[in-house]
C-alpha cells in the first residue's frame, strides 16, 4: 500500500519540475528551509516533531510524510511523533484530529517494524 511513500515521490517529482521550469523560485524557497533550519537551539529531532505537528495541523499529507520520515531518521520514536500530532489536534481542533489517519499511516511506513 504505501501511500505515504508515494507522498514522498510526488514531492520529489514536483520539486524536479519546478526547479526545471522556475529554478529561481524553487532554489530560493529551499534556500530558506535550509537556513531556517540550521539553528542551534533545537536539535533536528525535536524540530521534526515540532514540524510533524505543524503538517498536522496544517492538514497537508505530503508534509506529514515528509516530517515522520525525518522524524523517524532524526531518532523519534512512535509516541513522540503521536503526541506531536496530538499538539496540533489541541491547537487545531476536529480537523487536525482526523489527519491523525495520515500520521499514522506514515508512522507505519517508515518507522520499523519493531517500533511500531
Amino acid at each position: 500500500m504505501e501511500e505515504m511513500k508515494e507522498k514522498l515521490n510526488e514531492i520529489k517529482k514536483l520539486t524536479e519540475s519546478l526547479r526545471e521550469d522556475y529554478p529561481m523560485e524553487t532554489d530560493a524557497f529551499l534556500g530558506f528551509l535550509q537556513k531556517a533550519e540550521s539553528g542551534k537551539a533545537l536539535g533536528i529531532r525535536e524540530k521534526e516533531l515540532i514540524n510533524v505537528a505543524l503538517a498536522v495541523a496544517a492538514q497537508c499529507e505530503w508534509c506529514i510524510a515528509f516530517h515522520v520520515e525525518q522524524a523517524v531518521r532524526a531518532g523519534a520514536t512512535r509516541d513522540e511523533i503521536v503526541e506531536s500530532g496530538f499538539m496540533a489536534v489541541i491547537m487545531h481542533g476536529g480537523p487536525a484530529y482526523m489527519y491523525m489517519t495520515p500520521l499514522l499511516n506514515a508512522i507505519g511506513e517508515f518507522l520499523p517494524k519493531d517500533q511500531a
